[in-house]
């Protein structure tokens, strides 16, 4: 990958990132929550918790995703290699999602599952297929990451092409791309509209729209490529001394403001070209800030320990919530403190299989690739320390073990 500047600043851990990230996945949380009636009840009802958070999980990937460029770009090995990258980012990610989708199996989605839906989801090839009940199968959220599986076998080559990019014309390419992406809902007209979103979505913000169009500018990965890019763009900008000095505190208000006006705007409109410069200004403002030594109250430890276990948090409480409602038949509430008790008692439990999920799978699958990579590491030195090369190593062909600062995942 090509070089990228030494970040700006005393220190380059992103800690305020990391636990930002748990924030995103909360958030995706309470928007399922919020499509299920269970949680509703006879004093408030189901529509002013519904309509506050009808945007919620899609501005939570989204956030996800613009923060998977940034800090990958961000965190870049001067010398390292596409295998060995590729290599990383799948040992962070399947494990975890053979687990819950193995768990999601075994606790409700078995009912449910055929081999159509099943297949693409364990192979994490579901976002490229235009169907709800494929897309969204088996552990719903998931389909997030057949779009980062995306990213990363883009990466390296997205690392060229956007290194070489002058430090005076990144804000015209980030302008570009954000501008592509608001745009997406427009080009999304030309996509023909077929089906509905099915029974299953009725009481959803998805009910009542094409899935062809939502699955262009939401699931489609070649379209999120842009988020991820604008993420990429940003840590660019930072690194080279070229942000705007935007504070965090005003890149959070414009961050709230933007996502009540996605509430208000068409459905398509909604799903992400709203809160995409916002999101974009935030984590560099956040990362700007950690970098000079500032720090935020999300840098903290507790924080920093929820941001490490947010991504097994995000892959294992949808199943935990279907779970609760399908098998252990929790339907309605009847009462408001009845909905919120059960509620938090699902975060509790979720909270604590992320974490075992991080114990137990998640970070030993990252150690057992680190070994293997540095006993490959020694082995390759060691073959050249017997000949010398014949030509000068290209830095795509060497390794470097340089700590991420703030995991994208």
């Amino acid at each position: 990958m090509s070089h990228v500047p030494a970040p700006p600043g005393p220190t380059a851990r992103l800690s305020s990132l990391t636990g930002m990230r748990f924030l995103a996945a909360f958030l995706v949380f309470l928007f399922h929550l919020s499509l299920l009636d269970a949680y509703s009840s006879p004093e408030t009802g189901h529509g002013p918790f519904a309509s506050a958070l009808k945007n919620g999980g899609w501005a939570g990937v989204t956030f996800f995703f613009i923060l998977s460029g940034f800090v990958l770009t961000w965190s870049a090995r001067d010398k390292d290699n596409a295998p060995a990258f590729w290599g990383r980012r799948l040992a962070k990610i399947y494990p975890n999602h053979v687990v819950t989708f193995v768990l999601a199996l075994v606790l409700y989605a078995s009912a449910h599952a055929t081999w159509g839906r099943a297949v693409p989801n364990f192979l994490l090839l579901q976002a490229w297929i235009p169907r709800d009940d494929v897309f969204f199968s088996i552990n719903n959220p998931s389909w997030s990451l057949s779009c980062e599986l995306v990213f990363y076998l883009l990466f390296p080559a997205l690392h060229r092409l956007i290194g070489r990019i002058g430090a005076g014309r990144l804000w015209w390419w980030a302008t570009g791309v954000a501008a592509a992406i608001v745009l997406l809902p427009v080009a999304a007209q030309l996509v023909p509209a077929g089906a509905d979103f099915g029974p299953n979505h009725a009481n959803s913000p998805l009910y009542g729209h094409s899935i062809n169009q939502m699955w262009f500018v939401y699931i489609f990965p070649l379209t999120r490529v842009l988020d991820f890019a604008l993420g990429m763009l940003a840590a660019r900008i930072v690194l080279t001394g070229k942000w705007i000095r935007l504070g965090v505190l005003p890149a959070s208000a414009l961050t709230v403001i933007a996502y009540l006006v996605s509430l208000k705007v068409p459905f398509l409109f909604s799903l992400n070209a709203v809160v995409v410069v916002p999101f974009a200004l935030l984590i560099a403002a956040t990362a700007a800030r950690d970098a000079q030594g500032g720090g935020t109250a999300l840098g903290t430890r507790a924080w920093v320990w929820l941001g490490e276990v947010s991504f097994a948090f995000y892959l294992v409480h949808q199943t935990l919530l279907s779970f609760t409602q399908e098998r252990l038949g929790f339907h309605q509430a009847h009462s408001a403190g009845e909905a919120v008790g059960v509620a938090a008692l699902v975060a509790a439990v979720s909270l604590l299989l992320a974490w075992l999920l991080y114990l137990g799978v998640e970070r030993p699958a990252m150690r057992a690739w680190s070994r293997r990579a540095r006993a490959r590491a020694r082995a390759r030195q060691a073959r050249l320390d017997g000949a010398a090369p014949t030509e000068p190593q290209h830095p795509l062909q060497e390794t470097s073990e340089k700590p991420v600062t703030a995991d994208a995942s």
